[in-house]
C-alpha cells in the first residue's frame, strides 16, 4: 500500500483542525471540575460557559439552548426519546413518531426501540429518487390525526448521499399542529449555513468530529421552553437534561471547530464543489454504467456513485490497496452485510445498493486526492465486474 493514503471519507470523520487541537491540548493541561466551587472549578466552568456562548452564537441559538453531550448519537437519542416521553407523558394519545426513511441509525434505532419497548408507533416517511423527504407524505401523515403525533425528525443533510432536506417545509407543517421537530444537522454544519433560531426547529443535533473537532464532543440545541425527559440521571448538569461531569477539553474543541466552520464555510464549500464536480465528470466519462445519486440539492463535498455489476465492498478493498480511502455508506454501519437503507428508500434495488461508494471530501482534500480516485476506480471497476461475471458462471 502507498505510504500516503488519499483520504476521501470525511463524512465518517475528518482530521482535527490545528486550532481545535491547540484548544483541547491547553484544556487538558488544566485541572478542575466545572461543578466545583473553588478557584479551579470556577476556571473550568468559565471555559465551559464561554464555549457554550461561542457555540450558540455560531449556530443562531441562545446559550441556554445548548445542551452539551458526548456526540451526535447521544444527542439524537436525547431528542427522540426525551421528546417522545415528554409528549406522551402529557397526552397518552401522542404515540406516533414520524421520521424520514433515510435518517441516520442514531435516529432510526431509538425510534425503533421506543416502538419495541414503549408502545410508540414509528412511521418512516418516503423520499424521492434524490433522497429528499416527500413533504406531501408528511402532510398526509400528520393530517390523519395531528393529535397523536409525538414528534417529527428530519435530518438537515443525509450522511450517505448528501441530500439536503426540506427542513423549513417540515417545520412549517408540523408547527401548524403544535408538533415539535428535531433535525440531525451533523453533516450540514461544515459546508451549509445552519441557523437554529431562524430554522424554527425545536431541537437540533451537532457533533465535533465531522467538522474538525474532537471525537466524543457534541450538543443538542433545544428550545428552552420545550419539555424534555433526560436519559441520564445524576448530578443534574446541563439544566438537568444531561447529567455527568463535563469534559472541558472536548467542549472547548467543539466550540472552536464550530467557529472555524462558520468562518471558512463559504470558501470551503466552493472548493469542495469544484473538486467533486470535476471528479464526477471524469468518472462518468471513464467508467461505463455509473450513476451519480442525489445530484440535486446536496452537500458540496459528497459524491455517491453506483457502479452496475460491482460489489461495493470489493471496490472499497481494491481502492484501499491503491491508497484511496472511501466508504460504501455510513461508517456506523460499516461491516454489516446489508444494502443501504438510504438507497433502498430512494427506489434503488438491492443489487444497485450493494454496488455503491460514497466519496466525501473535506478541508484537507486536494486535486491529487480526486485524481488518485479517478485513476484507481477504472481498474477497480474492471476487476470487480470481471470477478462478478466469473462468480455468476455455472
Amino acid at each position: 500500500m502507498p505510504a500516503t493514503a488519499h483520504y476521501l471519507d470525511h463524512a465518517a470523520t475528518t482530521p482535527m483542525l490545528p486550532e481545535a487541537v491547540a484548544a483541547v491540548t491547553a484544556a487538558l493541561a488544566e485541572t478542575g471540575n466545572p461543578s466545583s466551587l473553588h478557584a479551579s472549578g470556577r476556571r473550568a466552568r468559565r471555559q465551559v460557559e464561554e464555549s457554550r456562548e461561542q457555540t450558540a452564537a455560531c449556530l443562531g441559538a441562545r446559550p441556554a439552548e445548548v445542551v452539551l453531550t458526548s456526540g451526535g448519537t447521544e444527542a439524537d437519542n436525547l431528542a427522540v426519546k426525551g421528546l417522545y416521553w415528554s409528549r406522551q407523558g402529557s397526552d397518552p394519545r401522542r404515540r406516533r413518531i414520524l421520521v424520514s426513511a433515510v435518517e441516520h441509525h442514531a435516529v432510526l434505532d431509538p425510534a425503533a426501540w421506543l416502538q419495541a419497548h414503549d408502545g410508540a408507533q414509528v412511521e418512516l416517511l418516503p423520499v424521492d429518487s434524490d433522497g429528499r423527504l416527500r413533504v406531501d407524505a408528511l402532510a398526509d401523515a400528520i393530517a390523519r390525526d395531528p393529535h397523536d403525533v409525538a414528534l417529527v425528525s428530519c435530518m438537515w443533510a443525509n450522511n450517505e448521499v448528501g441530500a439536503l432536506q426540506p427542513v423549513a417545509d417540515v417545520v412549517a407543517l408540523a408547527h401548524e399542529h403544535g408538533i415539535p421537530v428535531h433535525s440531525d444537522a451533523v453533516q450540514a454544519v461544515n459546508t451549509v449555513p445552519v441557523d437554529f433560531g431562524a430554522s424554527g426547529l425545536d431541537a437540533m443535533t451537532v457533533t465535533g468530529h465531522k467538522i474538525g473537532g474532537p471525537v466524543g464532543s457534541g450538543a443538542l440545541l433545544v428550545r428552552r421552553e420545550l419539555p424534555l425527559v433526560p436519559l441520564l440521571h445524576g448530578g443534574g448538569q446541563e439544566r438537568d437534561l444531561r447529567s455527568g461531569t463535563l469534559d472541558v477539553a472536548s467542549v472547548r474543541g467543539l466550540a472552536v471547530a464550530i467557529a472555524c466552520a462558520g468562518e471558512h464555510r463559504a470558501a470551503l464549500s466552493e472548493h469542495l464543489r469544484s473538486l467533486r464536480d470535476d471528479m464526477e465528470a471524469r468518472v462518468v466519462d471513464s467508467v461505463a454504467d455509473v450513476r451519480v445519486n442525489a445530484r440535486l440539492d446536496r452537500l458540496p463535498g459528497t459524491s455517491h456513485l453506483t457502479f452496475a455489476g460491482c460489489d461495493g465492498d470489493a471496490l472499497l478493498m481494491l481502492l484501499d490497496a491503491r491508497g484511496v480511502e472511501c466508504s460504501t455508506g455510513s461508517a456506523c454501519s460499516a461491516g454489516v452485510p446489508q444494502p443501504s437503507h438510504v438507497l433502498l428508500a430512494m427506489g434503488r434495488d438491492e443489487r444497485a445498493a450493494a454496488g455503491s461508494l460514497r466519496v466525501s471530501l473535506g478541508r484537507t482534500s486536494t486535486a491529487a486526492d480526486t485524481d488518485a480516485f479517478v485513476a484507481a476506480i477504472v481498474p477497480a471497476v474492471e476487476r470487480a465486474r470481471a470477478a462478478g461475471l466469473a462468480a455468476a458462471r455455472p
